[in-house]
C-alpha cells in the first residue's frame, strides 16, 4: 500500500460503538465480551463508558464517572427509553441495543453504517473539523481519552463478587472542546496523559447522531 493510500484509509469514516456498562451489573459481562470481539474491526471505534448508578449495590466501579452516566442519560429520550440501563450499546449516536446477545453488536454495526459528516483530523496538537452541514445549525465537538486494548478488573463486592471482568477500550475522560456550526474550525488538542489514546466526536446536541469521528 502506498503512503497516500494509507493516509486516505486513516481518514475514512468510522462506526462509533459506545458500550455503557458497570462492574456492579451482573448482566454486563457478556456485552463487555462482545465489545472485545468488534474492537479491532476495520472502521470501528469501540468505547466502554462505565456508569455510576449501580455503585450503591456494594461495588464502586473503578472506571465510573458521573459525566459518563450523564452521557447515557442524555441518549435515552431520543432513543425512546425512559431512563438508562446496563448494558446498552449505542452506535453512531442513533441506534441502540442491549448488546449482550451473540452477534447483536455486529448486527448494529452492519445496519447503522458509518458516520458521513465533515472531515476530521488530529495532527500537530490540534483538531481540525472541515466545512459541511451541521443539522440544526451546530454540533458539539467532544474529546474522548481512552485506554486502547483490554484490561482485566477483579471485582471484590456486589453482583460480580469474585469475578475478573475484561473491559475493552475503557474511557477515562470526556470533555467538550467546543461547537461546530458548519464552517471549517480548529481546536487546540490538550496533551494526553498516561499513554491514553484520543478520539474526537462531532455530534448533534442533546444525544443526537454522531456526524464524524476520528482517533489517533
Amino acid at each position: 500500500m502506498t503512503l497516500a493510500a494509507t493516509a486516505t484509509a486513516s481518514a475514512q469514516p468510522l462506526t462509533v460503538v459506545e458500550l455503557f456498562t458497570s462492574q456492579g451489573c451482573s448482566s454486563c459481562p457478556p456485552a463487555n465480551a462482545n465489545l472485545i470481539k468488534v474492537k479491532d474491526q476495520p472502521g470501528v471505534l469501540a468505547l466502554s463508558f462505565n456508569v455510576t448508578y449501580w455503585d450503591y449495590l456494594g461495588w464502586k466501579d473503578t472506571f465510573g464517572k458521573q459525566e459518563f452516566t450523564q452521557r447515557q442519560v442524555t441518549y435515552e429520550p431520543p432513543l425512546g427509553h425512559d431512563g438508562p440501563f446496563t448494558p446498552q450499546v449505542v452506535v453512531n449516536g442513533h441506534a441502540d441495543a442491549v448488546g449482550a446477545a451473540p452477534g447483536e453488536i455486529e448486527h448494529l454495526i452492519a445496519t447503522a453504517g458509518r458516520t458521513g459528516g465533515p472531515s476530521l483530523s488530529l495532527d500537530g496538537g490540534k483538531v481540525s473539523v472541515g466545512a459541511g452541514s451541521a443539522p440544526g445549525g451546530k454540533a458539539d465537538v467532544w474529546l474522548v481519552r481512552y485506554a486502547r486494548g483490554v484490561v482485566q478488573v477483579p471485582v471484590a463486592r456486589g453482583e460480580n463478587t469474585g469475578r475478573t471482568l475484561p473491559h475493552a477500550n475503557v474511557v477515562h475522560a470526556l470533555q467538550k472542546l467546543g461547537s461546530w456550526s458548519g464552517e471549517a474550525t480548529a481546536y487546540t488538542l490538550p496533551a494526553a496523559a498516561g499513554g491514553l489514546s484520543t478520539a474526537i466526536l462531532v455530534q448533534s446536541p442533546g444525544g443526537g447522531p454522531i456526524l464524524a469521528a476520528a482517533t489517533n
